[in-house]
């Protein structure tokens, strides 16, 4: 009874692996296949490699791509302190908007000085050349109006129609007559002196009719010279000075 528990146990043993190692045949996977690692380990000997000291090779400012404030020059330091104003002054949000504040600053700046420039090289050369670039050509050396006009009080007309007379600028000489002649009926109180006064303005100030005719003929004279721009002989000259010194006298008088 024992032997016979025992073979059925055996034979039992038997169909199980048999069956097994059918299911294995038909699903592809063979009975005795196992699963391997398949990463590939290398194990050859490794060659030790040995480099110089790098710091002192590639030392230098080519190889610093990072600077601070204090490593860089003077415009820069300038432009990191004004970003820091701005930045403090109208609450900017952060570094980034400050720095592009300070660019379009800068900008304008620069404008602001070129024009600036461009304005005083502009006026130094009218000055020089006594004209403006689109108008009539004058005399050189001419003195700016406003600085006789708004000094005639202290002005010393006498010398000032020497010197134009010895250089023939006989236009210029009219001129200091004609402010000559404005000063001296101020001081004898006919006038109210005003640089933004007309001729008109000064004749409807004038009571006498002798003085009226007179001023009429000098201003006359001093338009017609002055801002006419003619071309003045010693002969003209000398008819329009005799008009006015004799005016200036009556007035002293």
């Amino acid at each position: 009874m024992i032997k016979l528990v025992l073979v059925n146990k055996f034979l039992f043993i038997h169909i199980i692996l048999f069956y097994f190692g059918s299911l294995t045949t038909v699903f592809g996977i063979p009975a005795t296949e196992t699963v391997s690692d398949s990463l590939v380990t290398d194990n050859s000997p490794i060659e030790k490699r040995h480099f110089e000291k790098l710091t002192d090779k590639y030392s230098g400012n080519d190889y610093i791509y990072e600077r601070t404030v204090e490593q860089s020059g003077w415009w820069t330091r300038f432009k990191q302190w004004l970003s820091d104003l701005f930045q403090k002054l109208f609450n900017l949000s952060g570094d980034g908007q400050a720095s592009s504040f300070t660019e379009v600053a800068l900008k304008i700046f620069y404008v602001v000085v070129f024009l600036l420039v461009v304005y005083f090289i502009f006026r130094a050369i009218i000055n020089k050349e006594g004209t403006w670039v689109f108008g009539k050509s004058s005399e050189k050396n001419i003195v700016p109006v406003t600085d006789i006009e708004n000094n005639i009080h202290v002005a010393d007309f006498k010398s000032l129609i020497e010197i134009a007379e010895s250089e023939k600028n006989y236009r210029l000489a009219v001129r200091y007559y004609y402010l000559w002649l404005l000063r001296s009926l101020t001081n004898a109180q006919l006038i109210d002196y005003d640089v933004e006064k007309t001729d008109s303005d000064y004749l409807y100030e004038l009571q006498s009719k002798t003085n009226r005719d007179q001023f009429s003929y000098t201003s006359y004279l001093y338009n017609y010279i002055w801002y006419g721009e003619f071309d003045v002989n010693t002969q003209q000259f000398d008819k329009a000075k005799h008009a006015f010194t004799t005016f200036i006298n009556n007035v002293k008088a």
